[in-house]
């Protein structure tokens, strides 16, 4: 029996597990590991997944229903999926040239794609390949001079929504960029060169597109920092807790969808909704802040629960999906809008300039299935299928 594939993509990789298998035998460890990592004993980072299966939906099978429409709108663009690409610090380290991939990707096929702050693009190079759909996500300066400046940046290209960063007041403990030397700030050492050299594809492309930097933050950077000055500036320049007061500086300057990421608590839930916030999405920095936290899944069944919240702000969730199966999951369990990190750098690790596509496409035909065996026709009604 021959089946008809909607979305297609490459046979041989039709799980995110088997895409990250490629791409760790293709990227250095230090950067697989930069990239896998969460803090401590990475129990929250297993936590992220691990709990996703709990929870459980039901099948309508004599359900009469139409065809499937698996589109969103969200802050006033309807998007093809019900998914976007997370912000990732350097992903140029991970794969080279990966952001301009993922936010050309993202375009062709119309998700959203996050630049971070710490990406190794710039804003105006992702603004261009992405033809102006690209969100930002900001990491919060110490100085309001450097935060005014990239958000003018951020105006001029049109940016269409800021997603500003809450959870880092620290940087977490992450025991395997230590040991790799891949904290803050990035350094080679012998043992990461020797990595480098088994993996002659990552060493050439890294040659063509050049040494993987700070792209957004060069303008602010003093020519010539050594390793340790760099490691200098990030410390002084993003040192600092985000407080309520500096999230509504930004609400007062930007007039566009403003988003706070990395909430989990109601307490911080309504101090977003008190100052005018578009949207939040539930995140715990991928387990690479606080072992000792809930799971993003968690904290998102937690805040929906109180049902007042979906009226006044876009829920949005980042951290543990998989598969197609975990985003019903998740819609399920009421978010309106699901983001992804790992798995994309995955995808591009491990197929290079294909892998966005790739990606993109095996999430769709995953969630496809899923509203098939469910017989639902749309995103919103994977509530009524919560077991």
């Amino acid at each position: 029996m021959s089946v008809k594939i909607k979305y297609p993509y490459k046979s041989g990789y039709p799980s995110v597990a088997d895409l990250k298998r490629k791409a760790k035998w293709r990227i250095p460890k230090f950067a697989f590991d930069y990239l896998e990592g969460g803090c401590n004993e990475e129990l929250n980072l297993a936590r992220n997944e691990s709990d996703f299966d709990d929870i459980l939906l039901k099948p309508q099978y004599l359900h009469v229903s139409g065809e499937i429409d698996m589109s969103v709108e969200l802050f006033g663009k309807r998007y093809s999926a019900p998914f976007g690409i997370s912000p990732i610090g350097l992903q140029g380290l991970m794969w080279p040239n990966a952001p301009e991939i993922l936010a050309k990707s993202a375009a062709k096929n119309n998700v959203p794609y996050i630049l971070s702050t710490v990406s190794t693009s710039s804003i105006e190079r992702i603004a261009e390949v992405s033809e102006g759909e690209a969100w930002f996500q900001l990491y919060h300066p110490t100085e309001d001079r450097l935060r005014d400046d990239i958000l003018n940046r951020l105006k001029a290209v049109e940016c269409p929504v800021l997603v500003v960063l809450v959870d880092v007041p620290s940087f977490g403990l992450r025991y395997r960029e230590i040991k790799s030397g891949l904290s803050m700030p990035p350094k080679m050492n012998i043992s990461n060169i020797l990595q480098a050299l088994v993996c002659p594809e990552w060493g050439i492309k890294t040659l063509q597109h050049g040494i993987p930097n700070f792209a957004t933050l060069k303008p602010y950077m003093e020519k010539g920092l050594d390793l340790s000055q760099l490691g200098q500036f990030m410390n002084k320049t993003f040192t600092g807790k985000v407080n309520i007061q500096k999230v509504k500086a930004i609400r007062d300057i930007w007039k566009g969808p403003l988003v706070l990421k990395g909430i989990t608590t109601q307490e911080d839930m309504e101090a977003a909704i008190s100052i005018g916030v578009d949207g939040i999405i539930v995140s715990n920095h991928g387990g690479r802040q606080i072992d000792a936290g809930e799971s993003s899944i968690h904290s998102l069944i937690r805040l929906t629960q109180n049902s007042s919240y979906a009226s006044k702000l876009k829920i949005m969730l980042d951290g543990g999906i998989r598969s197609g199966v975990d985003l019903g999951r998740a819609y399920a369990v009421g978010s309106d809008f699901n983001f992804m990190g790992r798995p994309f750098m995955y995808g591009v690790g491990a197929l290079g300039d294909e892998g966005a596509d790739h990606t993109i496409n095996m999430f769709k035909a995953q969630l496809y299935q899923v509203m098939q065996q469910l017989s639902i026709e749309n995103i919103h009604q994977f509530p009524s299928r919560l077991l």
